[in-house]
């Protein structure tokens, strides 16, 4: 999670240069509000209050931001914050709302086009709206949940990408050569990873080694090139397991595009995420996954780890319903996140959770300046466990990574003298890296519990995810920053 960071400085950059203002008008003749205005009040209400949601804000400054993305909305409704499954209830209100809206959009009710997306399970659509007067009356309405304007991007993305290199949004597929103390070589000839040893996890595979779990990955896909995760996934000590690749990512600047750009990883950070959680123990001398027999499902659902555009929003809400919908998926990690709330996906994860999916999400990393920055949505969310990193042999965030009091379980990331981080299966045959921060931890830790499920393959999240708080360093008492800290795998599978 290392791309917040340059969009925060982008942010700051950015401010500098334009000019405020509408600062003593009345409200009915203010001109829109600009990018840097309205980031303004975004970061403003992040420091303060640690979130921002656009149904806390005002009329204005919601249709300010459509004035800056196309007039595009996605809109909640339901009977209560509570109330986001369709029923017949909810969609007498969606009716009455599009009825309400077309009379203040002065368009005829035949006029379908103002309606983009309509969720069949959820009470969400995505709709064109362009009059200042429609967002008052929504943000009035008892059944409106929240309206966001959900093209809107937090940043100047274009000009975000034209200055820097990809590796800051999450992004690498190269390949270095592992030191050899940073790993210890186990039968049939499989790398593990320093970081292993310290939460017993290679201990914890004479009881558990995932068998019969899915760990579903929503990320940006899973890599072509690397046969391991692919058409040699059941290799040496794997068998008898699958993996399955899906795609929700629609790759376009156009909202209303439909077609996605398929299943494969065009980024590299959800090929090593699938790979720390399960990849093949083998004699090819490569790093093995946490859970080497789970089964794997992954998901294209962003184009990398910055959740900040419609389509990436719209895959991952996408991705999310799907899995909530499989009896057979018991896992969801989410090694990606966003600086506050995106709705849409925040009712998807409450969907998913309804489901008894155990959640992960990465609680976030960037650079010292935006220390002052806690645990990123959707790892703020209740409804997801989150998962930070720490230094070895210590409790204290690795490479600036973010703790809070949302955090859950922490994986170690960064070596005590080194700073090596973990090695892991790259994105090409034969290739190998490291990679470090929340991400993978949460990855690794979505692995973990893939092992207690398989050793309890009866029992609820509920109980899986207890039996990884008793055997955490802290438990029973939360520590501040940290959550139950550090696991000991072996414990766990006992």
């Amino acid at each position: 999670m290392r791309k917040i960071s340059f969009f925060l400085l982008v942010f700051i950059l950015i401010s500098s240069c334009e000019k405020e203002t509408n600062t003593f008008l009345p409200l009915e003749q203010q001109a829109p509000l600009t990018r840097t205005e309205i980031n303004n009040i975004i970061t403003t209400t992040i420091q303060e209050t640690g979130d921002f949601e656009w149904e806390n804000t005002s009329a204005h400054v919601i249709w300010s931001a459509l004035q800056l993305s196309d007039g595009l909305v996605t809109l909640g409704y339901g009977t209560s914050n509570a109330s986001f499954e369709t029923n017949t209830a909810s969609s007498n209100i969606k009716d009455r709302l599009l009825t309400t809206i077309y009379e203040l959009e002065d368009v005829e009710a035949a006029a379908t086009t103002l309606v983009l997306f309509e969720e069949e399970v959820i009470n969400v659509l995505d709709l064109t709206i362009l009059k200042k007067a429609t967002v008052e009356a929504l943000l009035e309405d008892p059944e409106v949940r929240y309206v966001t304007p959900s093209g809107y991007r937090f940043l100047d993305f274009s000009q975000a990408k034209s200055t820097t290199s990809s590796s800051l949004f999450g992004c690498n597929t190269d390949a270095v050569t592992l030191a050899t103390q940073d790993y210890r070589i186990v039968s049939p000839g499989a790398k593990v990873p320093w970081n292993f040893d310290s939460h017993n996890i290679p201990q914890a595979w004479e009881h558990s080694t995932g068998a019969g779990i899915t760990i579903a990955i929503v990320d940006t896909g899973l890599s072509p090139e690397q046969s391991l995760m692919n058409s040699s996934f059941n290799d040496g000590f794997s068998n008898g397991r699958t993996v399955e690749k899906n795609g929700t990512y629609v790759d376009s600047w156009w909202f209303w595009s439909t077609e996605t750009d398929g299943v494969d990883d065009q980024c590299g950070h959800g090929s090593k995420m699938a790979a720390v959680a399960t990849a093949p123990r083998n004699n090819n001398n490569l790093p093995v996954g946490v859970a080497y027999n789970a089964n794997l499902v992954t998901y294209r659902a962003v184009s990398d780890v910055f959740m900040d555009s419609y389509h990436e929003q719209r895959g991952v809400f996408d991705a999310l319903v799907a899995l909530a919908d499989r009896e057979d998926v018991d896992i969801i990690s989410m090694s990606i996140g966003h600086p506050f709330t995106i709705n849409r996906v925040k009712d998807a994860i409450r969907y998913a959770h309804s489901r008894g999916k155990l959640i992960f999400a990465a609680g976030g990393t960037s650079s010292s300046f935006t220390s002052w920055y806690g645990v990123i949505f959707p790892a703020s969310m209740p409804e997801t466990v989150a998962v930070t990193g720490v230094k070895e042999n210590e409790y204290t965030s690795c490479d600036s990574c973010h703790a809070g009091p949302q955090i859950d379980f922490t994986v170690e990331m960064e070596r005590e003298n080194t700073l090596s981080h973990v090695p892991i299966l790259s994105y090409y045959n034969d290739e190998e890296n490291y990679v470090g921060g929340s991400s993978v931890a949460t990855a690794t830790t979505a692995g973990i519990a893939a092992l207690v499920w398989a050793k309890h393959p009866n029992w609820t999240r509920a109980q899986v995810l207890q039996k990884m708080k008793e055997s955490a360093d802290f438990y029973p008492t939360r520590n501040a920053l940290y959550g139950y800290g550090k696991i000991d795998v072996l414990q766990a599978v006992q």
